[in-house]
C-alpha cells in the first residue's frame, strides 16, 4: 500500500483531514510516519552566523585549506569530513528479504544503516543507491566517488557479484570496503558461537559445524570460522553439501569446497547434519525436525534466515543447548549492528588502509568478550543496545590494524 494510502498527507492534494503528524487516524501506520520525509539530514558542525564566520567557512578562508591539501593531499583527513564518513553503497537487489527491489526502494534500508552507523559507532554514513547493476559500472562509480569518502560499506548487493566488487574494490582503493552482508554476519556469528562453545564445556577445535547457505554470509561465516579453528564445517547449497566431488560449482563455491568439508561429506543438508554440532543458517527453507534429532548432544543452532528461522526456536530448543536467530524477539539475536559500527570506527581512527581477515578475528573476540563472564543460554552475544559494544570493537580493531600494518596513525 502507498504511503500516501496509508498516511495521506492533510494538504489539498489529498483533501484528507489528518492529525497533528499530518496523517490520518483510522489508517495510522507508525513505520510510514516514522519515514516521512526520510530518517536522515545533514548537519553542519560550525556556525555560520555573519559574514566573518561565512569568509572561514566558505570563500576566502576555504581557499587556504583546499591549497594546503593540493600541496599535502593527507591533509584531508584533517580538514574535512573524509575521515569520519562511509558510503553506504547499494544495486537494491539482495534487499533484506525482499530481494531485487531496485535502487529507489532501496533507499529506507540504506537511510536505516546510515542511522545505524552513527548511534552505534559514531560514525557518519551517507546512503548511495546506484541505477545499475552491472559489476563493473559500479566498481567505476564507487572507485569515482571514493574521494569523498574514508571507507566503504558495500550492502545488499546481491550475490555471487557481491564478490567480485568487493575484491575489486578493495585492489583499487586504499580505504577500507567492507560488505556487510558477508563479513558482519560473519563475525556476531564467530562471536556467538565461541561463547556457546564455552557455555558448553567445549573449544571451536571440537565442533563440526553445518551451514546451510553457500551466498554471501555462508562463504563468509564458512571463511570466519575456518581462520579462528574450527574442527570443520560443510556448506549446503540447495543441491545439498558443497564438496570438490560436485561438477555445478561456480567459482566461488569451488574455492568454498577447497577449504571446507574436512570430512569429504556429500550428500543432502539432512545427510550433513547428522552428529554435527552446529547448525548455522542463513539459507531461509525449513530443516526438518528429524534432522535437527539427530544433531550431536549439547548442539548449538544458529537459524537466522528472517522473519522464519529456518529452525524455529521451539523445535531448536527440544535438542540444542544454544539457540540463537536473527530476530529480535528472541534471545541470541545474531544482528550485524554489534559489529559493522565498531568494525569502521576502529579502521578510520587508525585511517586503516582495508580491514583484514586479523582485524575481523579480532572484532570477534572482542564482542565474545564483552559477555564472556555473563554467559547463559539465553546471552551468548550482547544487546545491540549494550553500550559495552561499539567501544570494546572499535578498541580491538584498531589495535589490530595497527599489529597488522595497514594502520596509517
Amino acid at each position: 500500500m502507498a504511503a500516501e494510502i496509508v498516511n495521506p498527507r492533510s494538504d489539498s492534494e489529498t483533501g484528507v483531514e489528518g492529525g497533528a503528524d499530518g496523517t490520518s487516524g483510522e489508517l495510522f501506520d507508525p513505520a510510514f510516519a516514522l519515514h516521512r520525509g526520510g530518517k536522515m539530514a545533514i548537519q553542519a558542525t560550525v556556525p555560520v552566523r555573519d559574514k566573518d564566520d561565512l569568509s572561514l567557512a566558505y570563500t576566502p578562508g576555504v581557499a587556504k585549506v583546499c591549497s594546503a591539501i593540493a600541496e599535502r593531499p593527507e591533509l584531508v583527513h584533517d580538514y574535512t569530513w573524509k575521515s569520519q564518513v562511509v558510503a553506504v553503497v547499494t544495486d537494491g537487489t539482495a534487499v533484506l528479504g525482499l530481494g531485487d527491489i531496485g535502487p529507489e526502494a532501496s533507499l529506507p534500508v540504506m537511510e536505516g544503516k546510515a542511522i545505524l552507523f552513527k548511534q552505534f559507532g559514531g560514525v557518519d554514513a551517507v546512503p548511495i543507491a546506484l541505477a545499475t547493476t552491472d559489476t563493473d559500472e559500479i566498481v567505476e562509480t564507487v572507485a569515482r566517488l571514493a574521494p569523498s569518502f574514508g571507507g566503504v560499506n558495500l550492502e545488499d548487493i546481491s550475490a555471487p557479484r557481491c564478490f567480485e566488487i568487493e575484491r575489486k574494490l578493495q585492489e583499487r582503493l586504499d580505504i577500507p570496503v567492507f560488505h556487510d552482508d558477508q563479513h558482519g554476519t560473519a563475525v556476531v556469528t564467530l562471536a556467538a558461537l565461541r561463547n556457546s562453545a564455552k557455555l558448553t564445556g567445549r573449544e571451536l577445535g571440537d565442533l563440526r559445524a553445518v551451514i546451510s547457505g553457500a551466498g554471501a554470509a555462508g562463504v563468509a561465516i564458512a571463511k570466519i570460522l575456518v581462520n579462528a579453528g574450527i574442527g570443520d564445517v560443510s556448506v549446503c547449497d540447495r543441491k545439498g553439501i558443497v564438496s570438490a566431488d560436485r561438477e555445478d560449482l561456480t567459482d566461488v563455491k569451488r574455492e568454498l569446497a577447497d577449504f571446507t568439508n574436512k570430512a569429504g561429506l556429500t550428500g543432502s543438508l539432512e545427510a550433513a547434519l547428522d552428529g554435527a554440532d552446529v547448525f548455522i543458517g542463513v539459507s531461509g527453507g525449513t530443516v526438518p525436525e528429524e534432522a535437527v534429532a539427530k544433531m550431536a548432544k549439547d548442539s548449538l543452532i544458529f537459524a537466522m534466515a528472517n522473519p522464519n528461522p529456518e529452525i524455529h526456536p521451539d523445535v531448536a530448543h527440544k535438542y540444542a543447548a544454544v539457540v540463537a536467530t536473527g530476530r529480535s524477539d528472541f534471545p541470541n539475536q545474531i544482528n550485524n549492528v554489534l559489529a559493522f559500527p565498531g568494525i569502521f570506527a576502529g579502521a578510520m581512527q587508525v585511517r586503516a588502509s582495508q580491514i583484514t581477515e586479523g582485524m575481523k578475528l579480532a572484532a570477534a573476540e572482542a564482542l565474545a568478550a564483552v559477555v564472556a563472564d555473563e554467559l547463559s543460554a539465553d546471552k551468548v552475544i550482547p544487546s545491540p543496545f549494550d553500550e559495552r559494544v561499539a567501544p570494546a570493537v572499535t578498541a580491538a580493531v584498531a589495535a589490530a590494524a595497527r599489529a597488522e600494518g595497514v594502520a596509517r596513525r
